[in-house]
C-alpha cells in the first residue's frame, strides 16, 4: 500500500519598496563605471555608479548614445539606493547651454591740447 501525505509549504514573499530618487547638476567626469555630478545644493560632485541597464535620454526621451555624455553636459539623473551605492538607472542629458558672451565696454578718453598764440 502506498500512502502519500499531502505536505503543504508555506512561502512568504518580502517585498521590499524601491525608491527612485533624482538629481540635477552637470558632469563633472564620466568614467569607467561613475558618473561625477555637481549640483547646486552639494558641495562636492556626486557618485553615482552605473551599469549596462542604466538608459541615457534626451530631453524628449529619445534614446542617446553613451558615448555622447561627457562632462560639462546638464543631466538628470535617476538613481535608487542599493545598500550604500548610488545607482543610475537613467540618465536624462539635456543640451549644454552656452555661457552668453561677456559684454565688454570699452571706454576711451581722449584729451586734446591747444594752444593759443597771441
Amino acid at each position: 500500500m502506498l500512502t502519500t501525505a499531502n505536505v503543504g509549504l508555506a512561502q512568504t514573499l518580502e517585498t521590499t519598496p524601491t525608491l527612485t530618487t533624482t538629481s540635477v547638476g552637470t558632469i563633472s567626469n564620466f568614467g569607467a563605471d561613475t558618473i561625477l555630478v555637481r549640483t547646486e545644493a552639494a558641495p562636492a560632485p556626486i557618485s553615482y555608479s552605473y551599469s549596462k541597464t542604466t538608459t541615457y535620454v534626451d530631453e524628449a526621451g529619445n534614446p542617446v548614445s553613451i558615448e555622447t555624455v561627457k562632462a560639462g553636459l546638464p543631466v538628470t539623473v535617476y538613481y535608487t539606493l542599493v545598500g550604500d551605492k548610488m545607482v543610475a538607472t537613467k540618465v536624462i542629458v539635456r543640451k549644454a547651454v552656452a555661457a552668453p558672451a561677456a559684454s565688454t565696454i570699452e571706454e576711451k578718453k581722449t584729451t586734446t591740447t591747444t594752444e593759443s598764440t597771441q
